[in-house]
């Protein structure tokens, strides 16, 4: 068992990372001393495998376990779907001091902090991440959204969780493919800001493939400690905390242009680290073999380097819906491993050439 503190001011809590901490919650847990019932929300397949075990461990703690149930992936983090949340919590009269659970990716935790950052101005809210790319990324930081045509996670709010529980036997149970999406956060905090953590995925990627669980315990650990350490510094993104979106501005836009139902976030953000390393070599930021080098990395880790891209005036516009756009597309780049910049005056031109390079790659 692992506990890393994200000593945000005034507000810190703990992610507590470890096999069967969902149902030893209540050992995990800060004191609710006025709350009856926990308002988990999860989609069915979550609820089948791991909804068992945290409504035991929410006893213990001396809340009750009332499922809310959503749509699974990126089609849950919608304006109806969260309208129909809020709805129910009102008729089942959720009061302020209730919790909200979040078990489930990403999107259910992005979807679950925005409906308890909002109703009734705020109710207290626990992540339960059952993805690896939830436990190394999502459910740290406090960055809650739903999507809108328009773009990703363009409605939500930053509201910190109260604690994070990452319980690494949810992982045994992830089909090949969302595993593997995960690793792509894994790969990208190896690439920016854990270097040790690289040079271990490039020695030998064959535990984190076998979801050897001491592995996934120290992968998850690591991975949190340095999201924490870059919250702690720039809580509402406006520094530091961008360098965690490598690979996420051309990410984003092709699973907009998918609809949010074609290439998963991990997926998308793979092809995105690809594009920054090709697009900082094309600037001279960086020296030639970086977008090779980041090639093999995610290749070893069982990711698409490359596939068919929409048309580059279609990804420039879904770009610019980006909401860290100001004045022009900000692109987090590598100068080398390790090294990182954001710059904001790259041309169509340099974006179009390199998506044409990265495209002839298919």
């Amino acid at each position: 068992m692992v506990r890393v503190t994200v000593p945000i001011a005034g507000r810190p809590y703990d992610v507590v990372i470890g096999a069967g901490v969902l149902a030893e919650a209540s050992l995990h847990l800060p004191g609710f001393p006025k709350a009856e019932r926990a308002f988990v929300i999860a989609d069915r397949e979550v609820v089948d495998r791991c909804f068992a075990q945290l409504a035991a461990g929410l006893g213990s703690a001396g809340l009750d376990a009332v499922l809310l149930t959503i749509p699974s992936g990126e089609h849950a983090k919608s304006l109806q779907v969260y309208g129909t949340l809020v709805h129910q919590l009102a008729m089942q009269e959720a009061h302020r001091d209730d919790v909200v659970v979040a078990l489930g990716g990403g999107s259910t935790g992005d979807l679950a902090g925005f409906v308890a950052s909002t109703y009734m101005r705020g109710l207290p809210f626990v992540q339960a991440p059952t993805t690896l790319l939830a436990q190394v990324d999502a459910a740290v930081g406090g960055k809650t959204a739903v999507n809108l045509p328009e773009g990703k996670n363009l409605v939500g709010t930053f509201s910190q969780p109260r604690a994070v529980l990452a319980d690494i036997e949810t992982l045994a149970t992830l089909s090949e493919r969302d595993f593997r999406s995960g690793l792509a956060e894994v790969a990208k905090y190896g690439l920016t800001l854990d270097l040790e953590l690289l040079a271990m995925l490039e020695a030998d990627p064959g535990p984190v493939l076998a979801r050897h669980p001491a592995t996934l315990e120290g992968l998850v650990a690591r991975c949190v400690t340095a999201k924490a350490r870059t919250v702690v510094a720039d809580e509402r993104d406006a520094g530091a905390r961008l360098f965690l979106n490598y690979g996420h501005t051309f990410g984003h836009a092709l699973e907009r242009l998918d609809a949010f139902a074609g290439r998963t976030h991990g997926e998308a953000v793979a092809l995105g680290m690809v594009f920054a390393a090709r697009l900082a070599e094309r600037r001279g930021l960086a020296q030639a073999g970086l977008a090779a080098r980041t090639s093999r990395l995610l290749s070893s880790l069982g990711l698409e380097v490359h596939g068919r891209l929409p048309p580059a005036d279609d990804v420039l516009a879904a770009m610019r819906m980006d909401k860290k756009f100001h004045g022009g597309v900000r692109f987090v780049l590598l100068r080398d491993v390790g090294k990182l910049v954001v710059v904001s005056d790259v041309t169509d031109d340099e974006l179009r050439s390199t998506i044409a390079e990265v495209g002839a790659t298919t």
